[in-house]
């Protein structure tokens, strides 16, 4: 008799047991609740740096390339017929790292054409405004000698690029930009301040130590600018605007435009806050 009341309790509990299961997996949408799975974390979207290095020293660009107005409208680009016979000052001397003394400042036949926006057969004596060009997407791109800024760039980083295209076809002078952002020719240093200062980052012109412990540490979003006591050049959105000829198979001097380098070694790194 005990043995049969025992069992019949054993089995009442059983039942409600079951009983209870299937009303919590009803009310929790049709499986027994268990103890909830920590959320999984949203993943951070990758940080956009700016390239500094290249195994390639090609600048070949075959894309869409747009003008900007003085209105403020995008207009198809349309390059001006290249300037055949242009003399250019490249008697300027300069080192491997864009750092010597200019030996002489008569000029010398160019082998190479000025940009093809030049309206004059001589070099320019000073910053000479260019067309403001633009081409899709987040790289700037090479484009008849000059630089194409980037769509998707902030409008800092498109100046800084319009900017350095004014110096295209200028002499290396030592100590050039420094003075004064305006100048016949510029160094290292005064290339890259001339560029940052006509997106309104640099009130002043800055030498190469200078650059060494302003802004930010590293690489930035956009913009990476290397210097040593004896040399600086920056890289902007893919770009190199330097007025060292070193890893340049087109061997110029002067500031301007150049494939990145394959390595950057023995410069500190730095950029403009928020770029």
């Amino acid at each position: 008799m005990r043995l049969r009341l025992a069992w019949a309790v054993v089995c009442s509990l059983v039942v409600a047991l079951v009983f209870a299961a299937g009303s919590l997996a009803a009310s929790t949408g049709g499986v027994i609740a268990t103890e909830p799975a920590p959320a999984a974390s949203t993943p951070k979207p990758a940080l956009h740096l700016d390239p500094v290095t290249s195994r390639s020293a090609s600048l070949t660009y075959k894309g869409p390339v747009y003008e900007r107005t003085a209105a403020g409208q995008l207009v198809p680009y349309q390059p001006a017929p290249p300037i055949t016979g242009a003399a250019a000052i490249t008697g300027m001397a300069a080192s491997a790292t864009g750092g010597s003394v200019a030996e002489s400042t008569a000029p010398s036949p160019s082998t190479t054409p000025s940009p093809s926006t030049t309206s004059t057969a001589t070099a320019p004596i000073g910053p000479t405004p260019r067309p403001e060009l633009l081409v899709p997407g987040t790289l700037a791109r090479y484009v008849n000698g000059l630089a194409a800024a980037p769509m998707s760039a902030p409008l800092a980083i498109q100046e800084i690029i319009w900017a350095g295209n004014e110096l295209i076809g200028l002499p290396y002078i030592y100590g050039g930009g420094h003075a004064s952002f305006v100048s016949p020719g510029y160094d290292c240093s005064g290339t890259v301040s001339f560029a940052l200062h006509g997106a309104g980052l640099l009130s002043t012109p800055m030498d190469s130590s200078e650059f060494m412990v302003s802004d930010s540490h590293g690489v930035g979003r956009w913009v990476a600018i290397f210097s040593n006591p004896e040399h600086a050049y920056m890289t902007v959105a893919g770009l190199r605007l330097d007025t060292s000829s070193a890893d340049d198979p087109s061997n110029q001097q002067g500031p301007r435009w150049r494939p990145l380098r394959p390595a950057n070694s023995g410069f500190t790194v730095r950029h403009p806050l928020g770029l």
